[in-house]
C-alpha cells in the first residue's frame, strides 16, 4: 500500500507541477487531482497500523505500558524531527526566492510524527486505565473514538471555533491557517489528517487480534466491506438536507468525506491483502513493494525533482504528454533509487565503504 501511495504522489506532484494553464483545465488534470486525495490518508493509515503492530509487539513481550508509550512517542518525535529538517533543507535549497514562512509549513512528515505522539499517548492512557487480559479491543475502540471526534471537530476548527488568538505557527498545526489568515487546504494539520491515523491504528489492533490470526482471510473482507458501507453511508449523508455545521465544505473538512475516504482505504487494504495473497505481489520482485520499502525516502528526493529547484521539466510549461513522460523518468529514476538504498542495506557493513574504494591493482 505505501508503494500505491508512492505511485499515485509521484502523479500528483508531476501533472501539478508541470501542466501548463490550458492542460489545467482538462478533465485529466482533474481527475489527476481527485486521486491526489489519497496519498497523504494512505501514508497515515499505514502509519497508524504499523504503530499498531509495534504496539502489539512490545505488549506481548510484556513490556511496561510506560515503556511502551516512551518508546513510541520517541519515534514519533523522531520523525516529526525529520519533517522540520525537510523543511530546513527545502528553504535552503530554494534559498532567494523561497519565503520565509516555509519553514512553518506543517507538511505530511510533520503530521504523521504529531500522529505517532498523539496515538502513543491515547495508548498510554487506555493501557493505564484498561483492565482486560486482551486490551485490543479497547485500544481499537478508543482509537475509533478519536478519528470520529477529530473529523466531528474539523469544521468547527476551521470556522467557527477558530482559535485566532495562538500565535499562527501553532495554530497552523490544528487547522493548517499558516500565515494566510484562514485555513490551507493543501497543508496537514491535525485536524482533520490525523483522523486516518487513528482508523488504521484502530484497524491494526483489529487485525492482530487473536480471531484475526485464525481468520486472516475473513477479516480482510469484513474490513472491506465495512469500507463499501462507509462509502455509502458517506454518500447518503452528503445527499442529506440535514446539516449539523454552520459552513458545510465536502472536499476539505466534512466528516462525510473522511468517510469516504476511509471506507476507500479499506477497500484498497483488502486490495492488497488479495494481491499480495493471489496476485502479482507473489512475484520475485514487485516494483510497488519495493517502493514502499523505502517510501521516505523516495518521497524526500522526487518533492525536489518535481517541485524544487532541479526539477526535472519547467514548472506550469508542459502539456500532457510531455507531463506524462516526465513522470514516468521521476516514477523509473525513484524506483533505482529504491533498489540502489536495499541494495546498500543488505552489503555487510564493514564492506561497504570499501565497495566504494579503488582497490590498489584493480
Amino acid at each position: 500500500m505505501r508503494g500505491l501511495a508512492c505511485l499515485v504522489m509521484f502523479q500528483t506532484h508531476g501533472y501539478d507541477s508541470w501542466l501548463n494553464p490550458e492542460a489545467r483545465k482538462t478533465g485529466f488534470f482533474q481527475w489527476s487531482q481527485i486521486g491526489g486525495t489519497l496519498p497523504a490518508p494512505l501514508f497515515l493509515f499505514l502509519a497508524g497500523i504499523s504503530f499498531a503492530l509495534v504496539t502489539d509487539r512490545l505488549l506481548q513481550k510484556e513490556v511496561s505500558v510506560d515503556r511502551v508509550a516512551r518508546q513510541t512517542i520517541l519515534r514519533g518525535a523522531q520523525i516529526f524531527g525529520l519533517g522540520l529538517l525537510f523543511r530546513l533543507q527545502e528553504f535552503l535549497i530554494s534559498w532567494g526566492w523561497a519565503p520565509w514562512s516555509d519553514l512553518f509549513r506543517v507538511d505530511i512528515l510533520n503530521i504523521i510524527g504529531v500522529s505517532m505522539m498523539l496515538m502513543g499517548v491515547m495508548c498510554w492512557v487506555v493501557l493505564r486505565v484498561s483492565r482486560s487480559c486482551d486490551p485490543r479491543s479497547s485500544l481499537a475502540a478508543s482509537a475509533v473514538a478519536v478519528a470520529a471526534a477529530v473529523s466531528l471537530l474539523t469544521p468547527l476548527l476551521w470556522t467557527t471555533w477558530r482559535i485566532r488568538w495562538l500565535p499562527w505557527p501553532i495554530e497552523s498545526y490544528i487547522n493548517g491557517v499558516h500565515n494566510l489568515g484562514e485555513p490551507q487546504p493543501w497543508l496537514f494539520p491535525v485536524f482533520p489528517w490525523t483522523a486516518f491515523a487513528f482508523a488504521g491504528l484502530a484497524g491494526g489492533f483489529l487485525l492482530f487480534s487473536d480471531w484475526a490470526k485464525t481468520h486472516e482471510a475473513m477479516m480482510f473482507i469484513l474490513l472491506g466491506a465495512g469500507g463499501i458501507s462507509l462509502v455509502y453511508v458517506s454518500r447518503w449523508l452528503d445527499a442529506s438536507r440535514v446539516q449539523l455545521f454552520p459552513v458545510y465544505d465536502y472536499w476539505h473538512t466534512s466528516p462525510n468525506f473522511f468517510l469516504l475516504r476511509a471506507g476507500l482505504l479499506l477497500v484498497i487494504l483488502l486490495a492488497a491483502y488479495a494481491w499480495c495473497r493471489w496476485g502479482a505481489g507473489r512475484w520475485r520482485f514487485s516494483p510497488l513493494i519495493q517502493l514502499g520499502r523505502t517510501s521516505l525516502l523516495v518521497y524526500w528526493v522526487h518533492i525536489e525533482f518535481v517541485y524544487g529547484r532541479f526539477s526535472i521539466l519547467r514548472h506550469r510549461s508542459q502539456d500532457i504528454l510531455h507531463a506524462t513522460l516526465g513522470l514516468l523518468a521521476i516514477v523509473l529514476s525513484m524506483l533505482a533509487l529504491s533498489i540502489a538504498r536495499t541494495n546498500w542495506n543488505r552489503l555487510p557493513l564493514q564492506n561497504r565503504f570499501q565497495s566504494l574504494l579503488f582497490r590498489r591493482g584493480g
